[in-house]
């Protein structure tokens, strides 16, 4: 299923399920966002396990948004998880590029997710976030809440 997005500019969006043919078209995507802002050091061999490995995953579902040029402006990763009275969705990845953020295509995106893992049976979205403020307004804004019966743990290895 495609769903075409016309925004106020005019500007022509669409979005279809990811695949892995799709992985080398957003993997510059994904490298530059999170060297650039995130300031991390993926290559392109790590980005490219990574995405590979979420799309892959049993139950992956995921999402990409396309301009009308078909030029990649955003996507979205995740996988249903069973758990023994629901069936939840976990949101791995949600990534879009930077010079077209803040123009409403993470929040189309996003809805476009839970609209349709809804559909598929899901009963809710878990996802880690960044703890800083962007993050948590647009997740806030987007009505998601902080756990009160999860805490992530880790433990760092030498």
């Amino acid at each position: 299923m495609i769903l075409t997005l016309i925004k106020e500019d005019e500007k022509v969006m669409n979005i279809r399920d990811m695949n892995i043919d799709d992985i080398k078209r957003v993997i510059d995507l994904y490298i530059n966002y999170y060297n650039e802002i995130e300031k991390s050091c993926w290559t392109e061999k790590t980005a490219y396990k990574r995405i590979h490995q979420v799309l892959t995953i049993e139950d992956s579902y995921s999402l990409i948004m396309e301009d009308a040029e078909n030029k990649v402006v955003g996507f979205v990763m995740g996988y249903f998880k069973q758990y023994d009275d629901i069936l939840g969705y976990c949101l791995e990845e949600i990534i879009i590029k930077y010079n077209e953020q803040n123009k409403g295509f993470g929040r189309e995106l996003l809805n476009e997710i839970e609209k349709r893992v809804v559909e598929k049976g899901a009963s809710c979205i878990e996802l880690q976030a960044v703890n800083d403020k962007m993050h948590s307004y647009f997740y806030c804004k987007a009505g998601y809440l902080n756990s009160d019966s999860f805490v992530n743990k880790v433990k760092w290895f030498a």
